[in-house]
């Protein structure tokens, strides 16, 4: 299947949904979920269209990119210096690695007390809650990464004369590379659900924080006008940070993407090359005279 025809077929399948939608809830169908209760998409549209307009949705959405990113940039740097840490030294594994493996099962949202009690303003809590849903899926992949790095690549540099520094940026870093970008993809989705839901606790302004207010005055067009946002907020910044990966990591050998190619059959009535006819008689033949008769076409 081509490039186009992919693409077609993933926006038959967003247009099927949004049918299907349209037809649960304008035909007021319950059949156990009580999609009567829901807004039409056409009520979702209009309601779109019209935050578009105003001056309150651009702030929220200023906001809580704001937020996201300033959290996640913070916790892609710390999560990768720690994890490289931890991973490279002894000393800092038991110095922090049991506090970090206390605090990583504890929810990121749950530290919204703690925020409020620990900055000055709420602007802050929200960063940090932000930054620490990110660090540690950050911190985790890194740290797999870099001990299954191979030995054999840092002995090298070693034998030739490279520092500690050199092996970091010759062989550490450049190996741990696709396993940083998995966590950083990982951690971008998870910052998002914990801004939304600290927005919505603690926020002034931000998407989360809108979602909210909507649903407590009931506009349920409103409360879905602020997940198609989150939705489509959360799908571009994951989408950045893999073709950012990509680029990073073009030195990686891909994966075919269609069935392996095989090898072209020979034609009927044409003679053997000489050198498979050797193979054939010879069950001794050399393999380098196997291997590059393969390199020859008939």
């Amino acid at each position: 299947m081509n490039r186009s025809a992919r693409y077609a077929l993933r926006i038959a399948s967003l247009a099927l949904a949004l049918g299907l939608w349209q037809v649960l809830t304008s035909q007021d169908i319950d059949l156990w979920l009580r999609f009567s209760q829901f807004p039409t998409v056409t009520d979702v549209a209009h309601t779109f269209a019209d935050r578009l307009t105003g001056p309150d949705y651009w702030t929220d959405l200023t906001d809580s990119l704001t937020r996201i990113l300033s959290g996640f940039l913070l916790a892609a740097v710390l999560g990768v210096a720690t994890g490289v840490l931890v991973a490279r030294s002894r000393l800092a594994e038991d110095l922090l690695g049991p506090v970090l493996e206390v605090i990583r099962p504890i929810p990121a949202i749950a530290l919204v007390p703690v925020a409020i009690l620990l900055f000055p303003s709420n602007e802050q809590g929200i960063v940090f809650i932000t930054c620490a849903a990110a660090f540690f899926p950050v911190l985790v992949s890194t740290r797999h990464s870099v001990r299954a790095l191979t030995p054999v690549w840092e002995e090298a540099v070693r034998t030739m004369g490279g520092g500690r520094w050199r092996v970091l940026g010759s062989v550490v870093l450049p190996g741990a590379l696709p396993g940083v970008f998995g966590g950083l993809s990982v951690g971008i989705g998870v910052s998002w659900i914990c801004v939304i839901s600290a927005e919505m606790i603690s926020g002034q302004y931000g998407v989360g924080y809108r979602t909210w207010q909507d649903y407590t005055v009931v506009d349920y067009p409103g409360v879905f006008v602020g997940m198609v946002t989150i939705g489509v907020l959360g799908w571009l910044t994951s989408t950045a940070v893999e073709l950012l990966g990509r680029r990073l990591t073009r030195w990686l050998p891909r994966t075919a993407q269609g069935p392996a190619a095989r090898p072209k059959p020979a034609r009927a009535g044409a003679a053997p090359s000489p050198a498979r006819a050797a193979v054939r008689k010879d069950p001794r033949a050399r393999p380098e005279e196997a291997r590059d008769e393969y390199l020859v076409r008939d």
